[in-house]
């Protein structure tokens, strides 16, 4: 565990111990990380990339060649993943592989997947 709490961040969220105007700094901290990290998955090749490392380990050549991008750009876009810890690297041998960083962010993108095709069904159901 990092040691920081596991408390939802908003407007409606409890305020950490140290008066209102540390909880009200600390939570507009981690809103803007938490912007930072949407804005970061809003580029579709990006996003595309992280949704190809959630089940399993991947390569980036085998991410580049599954998505039909660059190798070279799936790489720059990696390095942002794991920099905002959205995906983290395993090196075995000469050849490293990327997965979803943990069961945080894995479960979230899945969700969300999952949130935007039952939308895009009860689009169709009202459609016919």
């Amino acid at each position: 565990m990092n040691g920081r709490s596991a408390r939802p961040v908003g407007l409606d969220a409890a305020p950490p111990t140290g008066g209102p105007d540390a909880g009200a700094a600390a939570d507009r901290d981690e809103i803007e990380r938490l912007a930072e990290t949407f804005r970061l998955l809003g580029d579709g090749s990006r996003l595309r990339i992280a949704l190809a490392c959630l089940a399993a380990p991947r390569a980036s050549g085998d991410v580049a060649a599954a998505l039909g991008l660059s190798p070279s750009l799936v790489s720059h876009h990696l390095r942002l993943l794991r920099a905002a810890r959205l995906v983290r690297a395993e090196r075995r041998g000469r050849r490293v592989f990327y997965i979803a960083a943990d069961a945080h962010v894995r479960d979230m993108l899945a969700n969300m997947v999952a949130h935007m095709g039952d939308h895009c069904a009860d689009d169709e159901g009202e459609a016919g």
